[in-house]
């Protein structure tokens, strides 16, 4: 049986994201029940807004090749998304919208996101804890051919549901979302054989 590999990161450029913190505890999880798992942020591969202008004179722009090649690599996505008026992060949809793009005629359409399999989840100070943002996610990368597991978990009052380490305060919680993790990977070994 071969590793299962999942990419996980948060949908935050904020130096000290939620996001990026509860995605962190989610692949710890994934990690204990036995996958490879890589964790980015996304601050760290800076592109431009997706235009078809810019992609038509210069390609793909060489930070977006980089992250489409990590995705390529994985079969699983974990994905923490913040919640920006009532839906995900601008710099979450221009990561997948550049992501998506084939580079060559001979590559199919979505080819570095449909087939896989993903585990959504969010934190906001807000009350609902990024629920909002995670339904239109959940079509979006439906859309796209991704198959996302049921269970999902939105965390609301991040400033106090998160400790100065970056754990979460409530261990049932931190417990849940690594559990979360673990219920990714293990799909992941099914689908693998």
């Amino acid at each position: 049986m071969s590793t299962p590999r999942i990419l996980a990161l948060g949908g935050s450029l904020r130096r000290d994201s939620f996001n990026q913190k509860l995605a962190s505890i989610a692949a710890e999880g994934a990690r204990e029940a036995g996958a490879e798992v890589t964790l980015i942020k996304l601050s760290d591969f800076p592109m431009p807004l997706f235009d078809q202008d810019f992609e038509a004179e210069h390609g793909m722009h060489p930070e977006a090749k980089r992250l489409k090649e990590l995705f390529l690599s994985h079969q699983g996505l974990l994905i923490a998304s913040p919640e920006y008026n009532s839906g995900y992060s601008a710099a979450l949809k221009n990561a997948i919208d550049w992501v998506s793009r084939a580079e060559t005629p001979e590559e199919p359409p979505i080819s570095a996101l449909a087939g896989k399999s993903a585990l959504i989840m969010a934190t906001s100070p807000g009350g609902l804890g990024g629920l909002r943002g995670l339904v239109q996610l959940r079509m979006l990368l439906g859309n796209l051919g991704i198959t996302l597991l049921p269970d999902q978990i939105a965390i609301p009052s991040a400033f106090q549901a998160f400790d100065s380490d970056g754990r979460l305060v409530d261990p049932k919680l931190e417990a849940g979302v690594k559990a979360l993790g673990a219920a990714l990977a293990a799909q992941l070994k099914k689908q693998l054989g």
